[in-house]
């Protein structure tokens, strides 16, 4: 009997089925830290809803694991491989189906990066609001997987927000669609809204029909610099008391501002120790922008009106305010929420907290929708750290996630559980709640093989 890898190429025929090493290795993981490192035992280049049905019905004949995969920008390890898998690359299925003005739909297959969809709305006056810092690279199949957010969360909300149905394969390689064309539709259940996030555990996504939103023709953007963090957290919520709705409210720490400085060459920390970046956006953008800054200024803050070239200069850097570096164990970002009302206390705990275990830390904040970006890490040592480092370093992110849930929050705002994520989620989800989820699982994915491990 032939491998998985020869049954595949004779079922999906010849370039669609790799696995030479360099391919099983650069298909492996995601960003995310890896706990597990699995080889695949071959990677699937669908191009087709065939082919997927095709890998899907051959894998189940075998008992073979799939993950599904998009760009492979995931740091939760949701596309990291499962011992024994086969990766299952969506990245080839990258057509715009169909994209209607008047309706300010779009239909596309999973593999369309977010930009490029957002490039070919922009002719029509129109956007896909969800925008990952990602979004470059980010494909909206992935968006769906984990219910991607984004800087434009505070007005336009998450990815679940903005899909109307989808077309899935099932575990038995079976096609269905879900949902409506229509911006309203109530009938039965939403197994729409059930597969977005649920991480490629369910079925796997082969067409999205999405909601466009209108591309605002006038955008305003404040930058308020201040000389303490938690006095900037605490501008958020003056905004939000002002009952202004920007479309973009980002918080950035000192760390951050000089971790940006350094790559870009830019003098943000020379400014103040924290930045809040503001962007309204709308036919009453100017308007809401000056009520704004009027309630920064009273707050301490220094506000600058920026010239529209530095404005989405700030705005890039933003998005880029991870750094260039990939999640490992000596680094790791997080990705909790808490209500709003809380986001001074908890930016405090970080403090408290990187300094009881004497870990490194910088911030960056959606804070418009208080989900927060804390990043902690340990210095390493010709790629070595000792292991009380380590200990630290893992002190620090369970005291930072059991604070959060301790305020109301969430594990996660947007990058969903993967399965770096698993060891919290019986934290924030007790065993009631788990075992139904497990019960969904198993009555779409009997035997078990849509990317084990992940989610729930």
């Amino acid at each position: 009997m032939g491998s998985i890898a020869d049954e595949l190429t004779s079922v999906l025929g010849p370039g669609k089925v790799f696995h030479d090493e360099s391919a099983l290795a650069a298909y492996a993981v995601d960003q995310a830290p890896v706990l597990d490192y699995q080889l695949p035992l071959a990677v699937v280049f669908a191009s087709s809803v065939p082919d997927v049905q095709a890998a899907v019905r051959t894998c189940a004949a075998h008992n073979v694991p799939i993950v599904p995969r998009g760009a492979g920008t995931g740091v939760s390890g949701g596309a990291h491989a499962s011992e024994g898998s086969v990766v299952l690359s969506l990245e080839r299925m990258n057509r715009i189906l169909d994209l209607n003005p008047d309706d300010e739909t779009a239909v596309v297959e999973p593999g369309v990066v977010n930009a490029d969809l957002n490039d070919a709305a922009a002719l029509h006056g129109l956007m896909f609001a969800p925008d990952p810092a990602s979004f470059r690279t980010s494909t909206i199949g992935g968006n769906v997987a984990t219910n991607a957010g984004g800087l434009r969360c505070a007005k336009y909300g998450v990815t679940r927000d903005s899909v109307l149905a989808l077309d899935v394969v099932l575990a038995d390689g079976s096609l269905i669609h879900t949902g409506h064309q229509t911006f309203k539709g109530v009938a039965g259940y939403d197994l729409t809204g059930l597969f977005v996030g649920s991480e490629g555990t369910l079925g796997i996504v082969v067409g999205v029909t999405v909601r466009l939103k209108y591309l605002s023709r006038e955008v305003h953007t404040i930058a308020a610099f201040y000389t303490d963090f938690r006095q900037a957290a605490a501008g958020v919520l003056a905004v939000g008391r002002s009952r202004v709705q920007p479309a973009i409210m980002e918080l950035l720490d000192g760390g951050s501002l000089a971790q940006l400085d350094e790559i870009h060459g830019s003098d943000l920390a020379a400014r103040g120790a924290s930045l809040l970046l503001i962007q309204t956006d709308g036919f009453g953008a100017a308007a809401e922008a000056d009520a704004v800054r009027e309630v920064l200024a009273a707050g301490g803050a220094v506000v600058t009106t920026e010239a529209s070239a530095e404005a989405e200069q700030l705005v890039e850097l933003r998005r880029n305010s991870r750094g260039v570096e990939v999640d490992d164990q000596y680094r790791v970002g997080e990705d909790v929420a808490v209500p709003r009302s809380r986001l001074v206390d908890y930016v405090a705990a970080l403090e408290s907290l990187a300094e009881v275990h004497d870990v490194k830390l910088k911030v960056v904040a959606h804070a418009g929708d208080g989900n927060l970006h804390p990043t902690f890490w340990v210095d390493r040592v010709n790629d070595q750290v000792d292991a009380d480092a380590m200990r630290r370093l893992n002190k620090a992110l369970d005291a930072s996630v059991t604070v959060a849930l301790d305020m109301g929050g969430t594990i996660t705002g947007e990058h969903g559980v993967g399965q770096y994520k698993l060891r919290w989620l019986g934290l924030e989800q007790p065993e009631p709640v788990r075992e139904l989820q497990h019960r969904i699982k198993e009555l779409f994915d009997p035997a078990g093989l849509f990317n084990p491990g992940k989610a729930i």
